[in-house]
């Protein structure tokens, strides 16, 4: 199967992939939110909406990087060193402004299935740091020269979405203790945000050195 990254690169893709799916963002403020609000099988709804716009991410990458890649192979490394800076300066955001859990509940009545799948996609569709996040981490983890990098693009989005969707599913079934955990123990989330950034700044790195060998 040629679509799989290899083993050290996937190992690598898991641990940045469950890092990000634990931190905490707009997506899981809905979810939580939602949770709180509504339920547990409403919020879970919201959950799947989220990985349908993460679909649609995964797409629109996939493809638009394949094609740039066929174009422009220096253009391509362009964007895979602004991707490399990006990261680092999501690193520093980090340590500077901390991961942010804003949950409010809102006595509301119950929306369809429907409803909570779209509030959930369009909140990670809209997301411009969910756009920029993929068109800048994605690429991290396929080379230019690569004849299988539409299908590599592809496998990392939707093993993203594998990796993601659980945890978003726990989070919202312990909602009930979770959010008042969390915003108690506002250490957790420092330890978090340096895990976060440390990660990224060795991706930053690696991106950075191997180019300029």
């Amino acid at each position: 199967m040629d679509f799989l990254p290899s083993l050290p690169t996937l190992l690598t893709f898991s641990a940045a992939s469950l890092l990000l799916a634990a931190t905490p963002g707009p997506d899981m403020t809905l979810s939580i939110s939602r949770a709180l609000s509504q339920g547990k099988k409403p919020a879970l709804y919201v959950v799947l909406g989220t990985s349908l716009g993460i679909v649609v991410h995964t797409m629109l990458v996939a493809f638009g990087i394949s094609a740039l890649i066929t174009a422009s192979p220096t253009a391509f490394m362009i964007l895979k060193t602004g991707g490399a800076a990006y990261l680092l300066w999501m690193a520093v955001q980090a340590i500077r402004y901390g991961s942010k859990l804003s949950v409010e509940k809102v006595e509301d009545a119950k929306g369809t299935p429907l409803s909570n799948i779209s509030s959930g996609f369009w909140v990670n569709l809209l997301n411009p740091k969910v756009i920029i996040f993929f068109m800048t981490f994605l690429p991290q983890f396929v080379t230019s020269g690569d004849p299988d990098v539409t299908q590599k693009l592809l496998f990392l989005g939707f093993f993203f979405i594998v990796i993601g969707m659980p945890v978003n599913a726990l989070v919202v079934l312990a909602s009930d203790w979770l959010a008042t955990w969390l915003q108690n123990n506002r250490k957790v989330l420092r330890g978090m945000d340096y895990t976060f950034a440390g990660v990224f700044s060795v991706f930053a790195a690696k991106i950075f050195f191997t180019q300029a060998r």
